[in-house]
């Protein structure tokens, strides 16, 4: 990352990570600390990756994408925290693809186990499989885990850097460190005298790293308080450089065109009538599709629509009912996972009411308004690759393959993004743009798909299929058994990432589903595997998007058919099995004034779902407004532990909550000869401004470590509209979207 040495004259990079024992300064270790990917200008000092002091203030490497979430925010003020320096004396950088920025937490997340039921060895257990992410470069943004991945380690690079700073003050002034105070990034002594930060920078870079503890919660100054965004203020003055901003001297511009039977290969095409069209440079043959280079972004689509192209049909099933068969079938098969099965879930207990119901899902677009785009410099020995990405690691490797070199001379550069949800952690959209620079060496090229090219080659949220058997007695939930089928994101990912096999349980098919955390005495929930070739990925909340539907939807009506209130009924299962969960019920119930009983017209639905570590549960009110319906009001409830910015934590949980309610009523991916159906957001629509509903969030600090915030939201907004159209109208939604069934205000 050359541009770091051109940063500042004067430089200190510090930083640290917890590790057994205590807290370190300097790398973060497995067995040998990750090399540092950056080169410190003069007089600098390379101590660790992750924060550079100079006299300009605190630079902070955030390696996890922003793509809205806030994060870069967050983990600067982590570092500014215990480093004793404010907001606006902080610089984030996203970094260059480096081993040292693995993510921790994410692999830990693999583990068996429900979550909320981890013991210390458990976190401990997970922390140590984490590690394990160095090695295999899983430097990605994804599963809600940036805070929990950062939490300890940024506050440590911060506290380990003051002491460390605060060291070379007292050599210098002849006192002990104990005698001297920080503040604005300033050491101070006591008799008054001050000397900046950047000043002892090149003295502390020759000591040893001193050992801090991390402050009590109660001394937190910049921590648990809403704070500025640190990318507000160039997002809203147009300086933001996102992917599709990003302009080289010299650069053209491409577009694509990808067989729309998905999996089929391209037989032969005819570029005659695109290379005629004044401004057309080339046509590149990608082997499963063309790339059209031009002057402009725009001639460059129209340039491609014209070639005339011979496609082959796909290996899938033709139409949307035979895919659905395929996923039905199955349920024939032996489940792939059973990773919940309390009690005995096959035997009805005697006197017991028996409950069925069978749920469908439709695939899901990310859909994100940034449409997929690259830019892509090849030399003949380097790459250079400006794109969007939550997988820098990954994407360096890929591109490298592509072009024909070794990872090491790729250097991706991470840019803002208009959205990501999942989407950006693919690797398609920047091999594409390198295969085509390679095309054309010491030219920049910039690819940009066309929103139809977009939502036709999604990695698509998987269609899916529930079937579940319950009973109650009493009052009481006494038997839930639920089998889903779906094809699995986390075995396609993992091929295209690390080329791993398919191979045993899925526990992402049923997330959402087992580890709900209800005292249901028989409780078993399986996972089946359909054989399918459709491209399926993460898609925000991924499993518990789907299953979140599912389970809370059925428990709404075992609810009902115990002559419950449905939230009362969620409420005393919660609390026999997991306190947090029961408090965020707790909470919704009391900022939604919730009853149990609503006005003629009016509707109310709960949702709940635990994901991502987060109990989260939501109230939907709807009303029928001359025959259509309207969403009016919304309340969420959420407990992330430790609430690090709370303004940011109700901006992640709502727009969860939008993205959700948006799938809900009109996200749906449908199939005609093999091709997707859905083209652009008129055939993809989302919440307006008019329909959507005014929204409370409360925020709970119950559970004993950090979890994320940015997919939970999404899961409980979808059975919380389905069940308050049933309050409504006593029609129960057992598909989505519910556009389908239901005259919805659009």
């Amino acid at each position: 990352m050359a541009s770091i040495g051109k940063i500042a004259r004067r430089s200190f990079l510090i930083g640290s990570a917890a590790i057994v024992g205590g807290v370190a300064f300097g790398a973060w270790y497995v067995s040998r600390p990750a090399p540092n990917p950056l080169t410190p200008g003069a007089g600098g000092g390379a101590l660790n990756p992750f924060v550079m002091i100079d006299v300009n203030g605190i630079t902070l490497i955030a390696p996890r994408a922003e793509m809205g979430q806030g994060v870069q925010t967050t983990w600067a003020a982590l570092i500014a925290e215990e480093l004793d320096v404010e907001m606006d004396q902080v610089r984030v950088l996203h970094g260059p693809a480096a081993q040292a920025y693995y993510n921790q937490a994410l692999l830990g997340e693999a583990l068996p186990g429900k979550g909320y039921d981890k013991t210390s060895f458990g976190h401990a257990l997970a922390e140590t499989l984490g590690r394990v992410g160095k090695v295999m470069n899983m430097q990605v943004t994804g599963g809600s885990t940036s805070m929990a991945d950062g939490y300890t380690r940024m506050r440590a690079a911060g506290a380990s850097a003051r002491e460390t700073l605060k060291q070379a003050a007292a050599d210098l002034l002849g006192v002990a460190r104990a005698d001297l105070r920080t503040e604005k990034a300033m050491v101070i002594a006591a008799d008054g005298r001050e000397i900046a930060y950047a000043d002892l920078a090149e003295a502390a870079a020759g000591l040893d790293p001193v050992d801090a503890p991390l402050r009590d919660r109660a001394q937190w100054r910049i921590l648990g308080k809403p704070v500025d965004r640190v990318d507000m203020v160039p997002k809203v003055t147009g300086t933001a450089r996102f992917g599709i901003d990003v302009r080289l001297e010299g650069m053209l511009f491409a577009a694509l065109r990808m067989n729309p039977h998905l999996g089929g290969a391209m037989r032969d095409f005819d570029d005659s009538a695109a290379r005629a069209m004044p401004g057309v440079d080339r046509v590149v043959n990608l082997g499963d599709g063309i790339a059209v280079v031009a002057s402009n972004t725009w001639l460059a689509m129209q340039a491609a629509e014209a070639v005339e192209i011979d496609w082959e049909m796909g290996p899938n099933p033709p139409d949307t009912g035979a895919v659905f068969d395929r996923i039905a079938a199955a349920f024939d098969d032996d489940a792939n996972s059973t990773m919940r099965d309390d009690g005995d879930a096959g035997t009805l207990p005697e006197g017991a009411t028996e409950i069925t119901a069978e749920y469908r899902v439709p695939y899901l677009a990310h859909a994100t308004m940034e449409p997929m785009n690259a830019t892509a410099l090849y030399s003949g020995i380097k790459l250079e690759i400006w794109s969007g990405n939550q997988a820098p690691l990954f994407t360096r490797k890929s591109c490298a393959k592509a072009v024909g070199l070794e990872p090491e001379a790729v250097e991706v550069h991470t840019t803002f993004m208009g959205g990501g949800f999942g989407r950006r952690g693919e690797l398609d959209f920047s091999v594409y743009a390198a295969r085509v620079a390679a095309e054309m060496p010491g030219t920049p090229v910039q690819l940009t798909w066309s929103r139809e090219e977009d939502m036709t080659h999604d990695f698509y949220r998987p269609g899916a299929l529930a079937r579940f058997r319950g009973a109650v007695q009493d009052g009481k939930a006494v038997l839930l058994d639920g089998k889903i089928a779906a094809q699995s994101p986390t075995q396609q990912a993992m091929g295209r990432w690390l080329g791993l096999p398919a191979a045993g349980p899925d526990k992402g098919t049923v997330d959402g589903a087992f580890n709900q955390p209800y005292a249901i005495p028989n409780f078993r929930v399986r996972g089946y595997l359909a054989d399918l070739a459709i491209p399926v990925g993460f898609w925000r909340s991924v499993g518990a998007s789907m299953n979140g539907f599912f389970l809370d939807s059925f428990l709404d009506e075992m609810a009902h058919a115990a002559g419950r209130d449905p939230l009362a009924f969620r409420l005393e299962l919660a609390r026999a099995e997991y306190a947090p969960a029961a408090a965020v019920l707790e909470a919704v119930r009391d900022i939604s004034g919730w009853t149990g009983e609503t006005p003629e017209g009016t509707g109310r639905g709960v949702g709940f779902c635990y994901s991502f570590g987060t109990p989260t549960a939501t109230v939907i009110e709807v009303q029928d407004r001359d025959g259509q319906i309207a969403m009016t009001r919304a309340w969420i409830a959420a407990d992330v532990g430790v609430a690090l910015d709370p303004r940011n934590l109700e901006a992640q949980l709502s727009g969860g909550m939008v993205y959700g309610l948006s799938a809900a009523c009109f996200g749906e991916i449908t199939f005609a000869e093999g091709a997707v159906v859905q083209q652009n957001f008129p055939d993809y629509d989302a919440l307006r401004i008019h329909n959507t509903p005014a929204t409370e969030v409360r925020i709970l600090q119950n559970q004993d470590h950090i979890s994320g915030a940015g997919e939970p939201g999404t899961p409980p907004a979808m059975p919380a509209l389905a069940n308050a159209l049933f309050d409504l109208t006593g029609r129960r939604a057992r598909s989505l979207p519910l556009m389908r069934d239901f005259d919805l205000l659009v």
